[in-house]
């Protein structure tokens, strides 16, 4: 879970965002947009890991896709914040709901 301290640290860049960009619909657009970039910059970094691309090699390590995840998630969370008064509370819930799904594979 994301900490209190994590929330007002993610409330502080929000804040910020909007003193620089505002929080027009585009600008709103566009904070959900770079959670693509975020996530395609963790693909990158795995296939670096895995050395993939046979002209690269390996470029990256597990540290690097770490790091590339947390950008994500704190993305996630920023994009969150700017569309949800309670974004922990919202959070909270739906991970809640998350967990009480079952676990078992459905029959074919």
């Amino acid at each position: 879970m994301i900490s209190n301290e994590q929330w007002a640290t993610i409330r502080g860049l929000v804040t910020w965002l909007d003193q620089q960009n505002g929080r027009s619909q585009q600008e709103i657009t566009l904070r959900m947009l770079k959670l693509t970039e975020e996530a395609g910059e963790v693909a990158q970094a795995w296939i670096g890991v895995t050395g993939q691309n046979p002209r690269k090699g390996v470029t990256h390590d597990r540290g690097d896709v770490a790091d590339e995840l947390c950008d994500v998630i704190v993305t996630a969370a920023v994009a969150l914040a700017s569309v949800m008064d309670d974004p922990a509370s919202h959070l909270n819930s739906k991970l809640a709901k998350i967990a009480s799904r079952p676990r078992a594979p459905k029959a074919a």
